[in-house]
């Protein structure tokens, strides 16, 4: 697609956007855009609160559009997208968070206010809505002998209709419902440090729920594995948005697959590309530059690589714009 193709977004970053982190957003997308054009796939990986940062009200017309085709995330990107999307009007922006003594941050505790940056999540109409009907979606499941991953018992719970009443924002600018009615593949690594998982964690201490109904992080693994073994004869590229578990853990598909189970016909990523503005220092994995990662046979020699050392909230909309033309 030409320049004069593309909306005044992608015109505006093409003209403008030509040297160092700038340069490297319009690098990243329009590798992108040749990764889904020539049939590859794409994992886009979700760290950080992007589900709080309303990345949705974007991220969901990428996922409609066939642009993503497996999401990694964390488990509180998962549940605050519902979040967002049965509580919004009740979220509290703080844009003065860097000055908040902690007297002031005891007192949002004690108004059920739990502070993600400069935006407080409501505890009452956020966490405890959606507990009420998950749970009944996890006990009913184990009555019926049984198991599902964490998202997919979100996925159940969103397509069921019972959050209807609470919608507090336009239904497709929630991601997880985009991925739900599509289907979407996902592994969400970790999932037992989200809100929810503490949750089930304490049904399961109380005997009202048994661990092993929910899936485990070994089985979003072996799901992985055999994704990434059936549709990778295109490539499947990386797309991570910061650091952290959510990148980390799908990454190692590969030199699983490659190493551990020894099919060395098993091809590298062959795109990727990081926004982070987390540097590099003795150890440092959201830190560690592309290269790094060929070491560890995750990506190959010729692997087109980039790292947008920037805000991902502020980059990766504008390179979801130009994937959808804007």
């Amino acid at each position: 697609m030409s320049t004069r193709d593309k909306g005044a977004i992608s015109q505006f970053i093409e003209k403008y956007y030509l040297h160092f982190n700038a340069a490297s957003v319009v690098d990243a997308a329009k590798a992108y855009e040749v990764q889904i054009n020539k049939g590859s796939k794409m994992l886009v990986s979700l760290a950080g609160a992007m589900s709080t940062a309303e990345l949705g009200k974007i991220f969901a017309e990428i996922i409609r559009q066939d642009k993503v085709h497996i999401i990694s995330c964390t488990g509180a990107n998962l549940e605050e997208d519902i979040m967002n999307l049965v509580a919004h009007s009740h979220y509290k922006r703080v844009p003065n968070y860097r000055d908040l003594t902690p007297q002031q941050e005891w007192d949002l505790l004690e108004h059920g206010l739990n502070r993600v940056t400069d935006t407080c999540i409501p505890e009452e109409e956020a966490f405890r809505r959606l507990q009420q009907h998950i749970f009944k979606i996890w006990k009913d499941a184990e009555e019926k002998g049984e198991r599902f991953f964490p998202h997919e018992f979100m996925y159940k719970m969103l397509l069921s209709g019972v959050l209807e009443q609470y919608y507090e924002i336009d239904i497709k600018d929630s991601w997880v419902y985009a991925a739900a009615k599509a289907n979407l593949p996902m592994v969400v690594p970790g999932w037992e440090d989200s809100t929810m998982g503490n949750i089930f964690a304490s049904y399961v201490v109380k005997g009202e729920l048994k661990a092993s109904t929910m899936k485990s992080g070994i089985e979003y693994m072996t799901f992985l594995a055999d994704w990434y073994t059936e549709n990778s004869k295109e490539g499947i590229g990386f797309f991570q948005i910061g650091g952290g578990i959510a990148g980390d853990f799908p990454i190692c598909v590969v030199p699983m697959l490659y190493q551990d189970l020894e099919r060395t016909d098993t091809p590298f990523w062959n795109y990727f590309c990081q926004i982070s503005d987390s540097t590099t220092s003795y150890g440092s994995y959201s830190g560690a530059v592309p290269n790094e990662k060929i070491t560890w046979g995750k990506l190959d020699v010729d692997t087109p690589k980039f790292i947008i050392e920037s805000d991902a909230t502020i980059v990766a909309p504008l390179i979801f714009a130009y994937l959808l033309d804007m």
